[in-house]
């Protein structure tokens, strides 16, 4: 059993500082995999994750321990409960054991081996934090995101549609497809033809795509496809791709983005191709909603050319069999924009 393994489920409460003159916080000190990992005690957010083999002890000797990653950083950690520090000390040590001694071969090698690293880390390391950040966020740090997002957006296609009557429509429509699991309807005016999905269950839907509609199956139909491809990719992934490294570090750490981070991502959002998901897969989703698929396969091509599969493998070949919306909640909905 080595030094790591024997300590991995051990943790200790413990008070960090981001920077020298930031308010010292409570948090949560942990063992993991190479790595300490300092949480917030009430949300479990991951607050700083610091390397093993970089942490030092700045005040030897005296308790409680101070301890840093590395001794250029501005972080610094002071615990004072023994077991952990008596842990630390031990790994410590057996790293410290464990480091070649100096040579220019082995400084050679070890150099080569630094660079690939390095190589490897700017490729894979920052989808892999950006994937890690996007599936710790809970639910009102991504309303929050979402929002963020909705207001580039909307930079470029105008506020929001919105009357009494066609929001009571929308209401309607997302009880009806998803049963009241939350998901809300957005409608925007212009620059966004069909629909697209945002984190927190939001999806938009452009006025073209409900003005064009003969029935509310082609808008239930653009919603079913976003939720199923939300589900398939977290519509935060883009999000946190466009804000950066630096920023979804910040958010990780923090839980809030900064300032200005999604500055231009309404540009991005809006051009981004959106093709259907796989027939299969959606066909299912049509048929567990009670929703004809043939409006959706129309409105993607009018010819039906392309999207065949969905229109004779429709599941309500007769029709959508209950109502979306009755007809003057569809008349509200188409008239939402004017």
């Amino acid at each position: 059993m080595t030094a790591l393994t024997k300590y991995q489920r051990l943790e200790s409460p413990g008070l960090w500082r981001d920077a020298p003159d930031a308010q010292r916080r409570e948090v949560v000190v942990a063992f993991r995999d190479a790595t300490l990992v300092l949480s917030d005690p009430r949300s479990e957010l991951a607050l700083s994750h610091w390397s093993l083999p970089a942490v030092e002890r700045l005040n030897p000797g005296v308790l409680p321990a101070l301890y840093a990653p590395g001794f250029d950083t501005d972080e610094t950690l002071e615990i004072d409960d023994a077991d952990m520090i008596a842990a630390l000390e031990t790994i410590r040590g057996a790293l410290k054991k464990g480091k070649p001694r100096s040579g220019r071969l082995r400084g050679t090698i070890l150099g080569g081996a630094t660079l690939a690293i390095l190589a490897v880390g700017a490729i894979f390391l920052p989808d892999a934090l950006v994937r890690h950040t996007a599936a710790m966020l809970p639910p009102a740090t991504r309303l929050q995101i979402a929002g963020q997002a909705l207001a580039d957006i909307t930079r470029l296609t105008g506020a929001p549609c919105s009357t009494p009557l066609g929001k009571r429509a929308l209401d309607l429509l997302s009880e009806r497809l998803f049963g009241g699991t939350g998901v809300e309807f957005v409608v925007l005016k212009e620059g966004l033809p069909q629909a697209a999905a945002l984190p927190a269950n939001v999806i938009l839907l452009g006025a073209p795509m409900i003005d064009a509609a003969q029935l509310p199956d082609a808008p239930a139909g653009f919603a079913l496809a976003e939720t199923l491809r939300a589900e398939t990719e977290d519509p935060m992934l883009p999000i946190l791709r466009h804000a950066g490294l630096a920023a979804t570090l910040r958010l990780l750490t923090t839980g809030t983005l900064p300032d200005g981070a999604l500055s231009g991502y309404g540009e991005a959002f809006l051009a981004a191709p959106r093709p259907a998901p796989a027939a299969e897969p959606l066909l299912s989703r049509f048929d567990a909603a009670a929703v004809s698929s043939a409006a959706y396969g129309f409105a993607l091509d009018p010819t039906g050319e392309s999207t065949l599969g969905l229109i004779e493998a429709d599941p309500y070949r007769g029709g959508t069999p209950r109502a979306l919306l009755n007809v003057e909640d569809w008349e509200a909905l188409k008239s939402i924009c004017k």
